[in-house]
């Protein structure tokens, strides 16, 4: 047996040992209705938070404006109430308050960890972001020319390029397909107001998620949670929702699934290749089916069938992967490498042959074994701090698992068998319709469609 399975399964026989169950997760209501889920832990004195606005990512960009949510969330801590972006960042490090704010393709997401003896103060600075930005015109031209320098230096990052164009490509004129952090002239349109509108209308109650784990109890993250955000809109206005507000109406995708070749030229001595076609979405009750299938086939790192063959057996590769993105807008299975020019022939035909054998042959029960002793055995080490137990809280309630998924997750995947895996592979693989982007000079290789535009 491989030698990284073998330490791999080591590993995952000490965590095992740590009982997920004892993991008690509570729910809080406070006063004004705001629900968040809890794990109490006494052992240090911290707070931490994470949440996540729904339907406030890069999707929900109006047309033209794609990289709003992305520049408002980065803009947030830069200043709020009567504090400047000196001033706020001054006493966010004073306090050793940890805060910040990003934006996904499906939510706007923030989190805050602070000591106790500060957390009357981290309450009051986060207030202050999400009820009082400022976006002060030097803080927003700031911040303009950060991103703007990030996208011109993307343009000689074939990964980045890659990612960039796999959107575009799989999700065509949806929502989807919009760059995240915008494009220089969507980045140039954006103005002070439509970031105040983004505030306004797309962090509000009815769409907050949240997760706390630390040294607080019940009562005090009750009224923890009015102080930081009662003072948030019920829901959008209508009138706001239609220009920078919440898109709910949002349709879901129908990735491209015609097996075409998108090559972008990059003079690079290696191509990056990234591949996959339609997934499936989290509430489908094949996902763990294909969960566990995505682990064998290219998920598990070393342990994959992906990695055995294109790496470990031929050398094609210093990686390979497969994952799935069940996103609720448009779910993929994915993948992705990078080889030398003249060898993507080679590890694409590879790949290919992978996608065909799982999808004929499914796996064998030793794979199974082993796959269900890993994912379980390993979940464990995802609880490893308050921030990343808050972070599943809110995964948890996002994706409507339940309060008493953790005790729960264990025997979905124990459940799953090799018919299973074996009627998922069938319906989500097909190897002769994967769709392949290239940013490189792939050799032999030549496009089958052309490649889009991603700077209009």
């Amino acid at each position: 047996m491989n030698r990284f399975i073998i330490l791999g399964l080591l590993i995952v026989a000490i965590l095992a040992t740590r009982p997920v169950s004892a993991v008690e997760v509570e729910r809080v209501t406070s006063p004004g209705g705001i629900e968040a889920w809890l794990v109490r832990d006494a052992s240090i004195p911290i707070t931490a938070l994470e949440f996540s606005f729904r339907d406030a990512g890069g999707a929900s960009d109006p047309k033209g404006l794609a990289g709003l949510s992305n520049m408002a969330s980065s803009l947030l801590d830069e200043g709020a109430g009567d504090l400047d972006s000196q001033a706020f960042q001054g006493r966010l490090e004073d306090h050793a308050i940890h805060l910040g704010f990003g934006a996904g393709l499906e939510t706007m997401r923030g989190s805050l960890k602070t000591l106790n003896r500060h957390r009357d103060e981290a309450v009051r600075l986060l207030r202050l972001a999400l009820t009082r930005p400022r976006f002060d015109d030097d803080a927003v031209a700031r911040i303009r020319q950060q991103i703007k320098v990030g996208l011109i230096k993307s343009e000689t990052d074939p990964n980045s390029r890659a990612g960039r164009i796999w959107r575009r490509v799989m999700f065509a004129n949806h929502p989807n397909g919009r760059p995240l952090s915008g494009t220089l002239k969507t980045l140039g349109a954006l103005k002070s107001d439509d970031l105040r509108k983004f505030a306004a209308s797309r962090l509000t109650k009815d769409t907050l998620v949240v997760g706390a784990v630390g040294d607080i109890s019940a009562a005090d993250l009750a009224t923890l949670l009015d102080d930081v955000f009662g003072g948030l809109p019920q829901s959008a206005a209508k009138s706001t929702r239609g220009s920078t507000g919440n898109n709910t109406s949002i349709p879901i995708a129908t990735p491209r699934a015609h097996g075409d070749v998108f090559v972008s030229e990059m003079d690079i001595p290696q191509s990056v290749v990234l591949f996959g076609q339609p997934g499936l979405q989290r509430n489908d009750p094949d996902y763990y089916a294909a969960y566990v299938m995505n682990y064998i086939l290219g998920g598990g790192g070393f342990a994959s069938r992906l990695y055995a063959e294109v790496r470990e057996k031929r050398g094609l590769v210093y990686s390979v992967y497969s994952y799935l993105n069940p996103m609720k807008k448009g779910p993929l299975i994915s993948g992705g490498l990078a080889t030398r020019n003249g060898q993507v022939a080679e590890a694409l035909s590879l790949v290919r042959a992978e996608w065909a054998k799982m999808r004929t042959d499914g796996v064998t029960g030793d794979e199974l074994k082993r796959a269900r002793q890993f994912l379980n055995g390993a979940f464990p080490l995802r609880l490893s701090s308050t921030s990343a137990i808050a972070r599943i809280l809110v995964g948890m309630q996002y994706d409507k698992l339940g309060i008493d998924y953790l005790d729960r997750r264990a025997a979905f995947i124990d459940r799953v068998d090799r018919a299973d895996i074996a009627r998922v592979a069938k319906r989500l693989l097909d190897p002769d319709n994967l769709t392949v982007v290239i940013v490189g000079q792939p050799g032999p290789i030549k496009p089958t469609a052309k490649t889009p535009d991603i700077d209009g």
